[in-house]
């Protein structure tokens, strides 16, 4: 299994998986994240994790032409199956890889029961082998944080994402291929996750 780090929050309620970018980790993100995580509630639980490629020295969720995507969806129907998420944030890649594991959620009836999506910088599938995913719109809540300056993955890529969804949330923020620390943002965020958390005793943590 790949390396698993978690915010030390044992009162989290609602319990987010955080996806990486391509050439990143879940350390990595966890670093890229840290100003937006400063504003959010404590009982928003993150839970970062390497893709498995990483283990072997590779890098990335999957490679051009998405070469390694089912390896990746394979692991993540097994995690699912022994740890607990709310739902999915992913970043760049990892934003890409959050709207495909909702469209495998819903298309192929993968048990891969979370209940939100949040995606930044991310962008989607165009190729034909997948075009059966998205067929009709994904009906999972999802929010799509993008920036106005990003060369990386440009606003038109994330929109694209977010039209895969019945009824995405778009926030805009005037940055490039970054996670913003905008208080606003988080405030934002924390609103869209508030409906789906989990009531818990004291201590007491999913997974």
């Amino acid at each position: 299994m790949a390396l698993i780090i978690t915010e030390d929050d044992p009162m989290g309620t609602t319990r987010l998986l955080c996806l990486h970018g391509c050439h990143g980790s879940a350390e990595i993100l966890r670093r890229q994240i840290a100003p937006l995580t400063a504003s959010l509630p404590a009982d928003i639980d993150l839970v970062f994790v390497d893709a498995p490629s990483l283990s072997s020295g590779d890098f990335g969720w999957w490679h051009e032409g998405l070469r390694g995507w089912e390896r990746t969806r394979e692991w993540a129907i097994e995690l699912f199956s022994s740890q607990h998420f709310d739902g999915i944030f992913g970043f760049s890649q990892g934003a890409a890889l959050a709207g495909m594991l909702a469209a495998v959620r819903e298309a192929e009836s993968a048990p891969l029961p979370f209940d939100l999506a949040i995606m930044v910088g991310g962008f989607t599938s165009p190729l034909p082998q997948h075009a059966h995913l998205f067929e009709g719109k994904l009906s999972i809540p999802s929010l799509h944080i993008m920036g106005r300056s990003d060369r990386i993955v440009p606003m038109r890529d994330s929109l694209l994402l977010a039209g895969r969804f019945s009824d995405p949330i778009v926030i805009e923020h005037g940055g490039g291929h970054v996670i913003p620390g905008d208080p606003a943002i988080a405030g934002r965020i924390a609103a869209f996750v508030a409906p789906h958390a989990q009531v818990t005793g004291p201590g007491v943590r999913h997974g």
